[in-house]
């Protein structure tokens, strides 16, 4: 979209306007940096200051905020949600791929719904369903029997293996793995057997997969990822584990295997969660947080020691080393403690 007329934005968003409905809208813009034609947001109050110095031709506020504008604005309940949906109806991202590029690999044994375009270079196996809309960009692997519902769009050199579904209005970002094997093996007398890897990966409805992010097939039941779930880049997510609907994985999350993860959870980045744990609905694990064993309650968990200068943490590890001879120690100061106390009241 190259522009639009501020009335139309306005009714495309369900938004009230104010001021001049034919202003001409070519981009959105920070409210530091918005220039005339741009449009901008404030979703937090403590900046209205910034209003009066904003060179934006339009501002998406709430309604205690309009008394600080002088020129056109879009009301609204939640300026960032409107922001989201505003970016969506005024992005200019290109597709992955447009019809059927050169050097494209296409089994005869493959189905393809209306409308599907394959990238220059991408390799599709035989048994391969792709729905309509499908966009599988350039360099892109899709392995056996996999299935791939309808609209959804795969950036450049994303790998698929076989028989791994997924479902429709996902977006799975470049160099992303979906259906690696899982790290299973067994241990003979010091060698490694390999366990080769049965299950697959399923995932849901409108799922986002950042980049460089890898989730491996199951062991022998199957890695599940739900409705609506969004993972950020370069996460890890091991055999089996299962995350429900609306859960948002931010950067860098390792997740060992036969994990479960409920609905509308968050997931800081950088976290670690342990293997064979259940985390129940609706739990935020802060950034960074290390998760050892399962999560029965709803809330906000955290672990870890802030940062702290060399000087300092080199103290705290000291006293952290030496927490089970203090805790001997002090035993033996209660129980000497407590013997006293007998026996004055004797």
């Amino acid at each position: 979209m190259s522009s639009i007329r501020l009335a139309d934005l306005a009714r495309q968003l369900d938004a009230q306007l104010h001021g001049d409905g034919n202003i001409s809208i070519t981009g959105i813009a920070s409210m530091g940096s918005a220039q005339e034609g741009q449009i901008t947001f404030l979703s937090d109050s403590r900046f209205r200051e910034n209003l009066s110095s904003c060179q934006a031709s339009a501002v998406v506020l709430t309604a205690d905020s309009l008394p600080c504008v002088t020129g056109a604005a879009l009301v609204v309940r939640d300026p960032y949600l409107t922001y989201a949906r505003m970016a969506q109806l005024m992005d200019t991202t290109p597709k992955p791929a447009e019809d059927i590029g050169a050097g494209a690999i296409i089994s005869t044994n493959a189905t393809f719904g209306e409308r599907v375009a394959v990238g220059a270079n991408a390799v599709i196996e035989s048994g391969v369903v792709l729905g309509d809309d499908v966009i599988i960009g350039p360099g892109c692997f899709i392995g056996k029997n996999t299935r791939i519902g309808a609209g959804t769009r795969l950036w450049a050199n994303v790998t698929v293996y076989h028989d791994i579904f997924i479902g429709e209005r996902c977006l799975i970002q470049s160099g992303t793995v979906i259906g690696a094997d899982g790290f299973g093996y067994a241990n003979d007398r010091g060698d490694w057997i390999k366990i080769p890897q049965l299950g697959r990966v399923i995932i849901g409805d409108r799922v986002e997969i950042g980049a460089c992010t890898t989730i491996d097939r199951g062991a022998l039941d199957d890695t599940r990822i739900g409705n609506g779930v969004i993972i950020d880049n370069q996460c890890q997510l091991a055999h089996n584990v299962v995350i429900g609907d609306n859960t948002a994985v931010a950067g860098g999350v390792i997740m060992a295997g036969s994990l479960t993860i409920g609905r509308y959870c968050m997931i800081g980045g950088a976290s670690v969660i342990n293997g064979h744990i259940t985390i129940c609905d609706r739990v935020i694990v802060t950034g960074m947080g290390m998760v050892m064993r399962s999560i029965a309650e709803p809330g906000v968990y955290s672990s870890g020691i802030p940062l702290q200068p060399n000087k300092e943490w080199r103290k705290t590890a000291a006293l952290v080393m030496n927490i089970s001879d203090m805790r001997k120690r002090m035993n033996t100061i209660e129980r000497k403690l407590a013997k006293t106390h007998r026996s004055r009241s004797l």
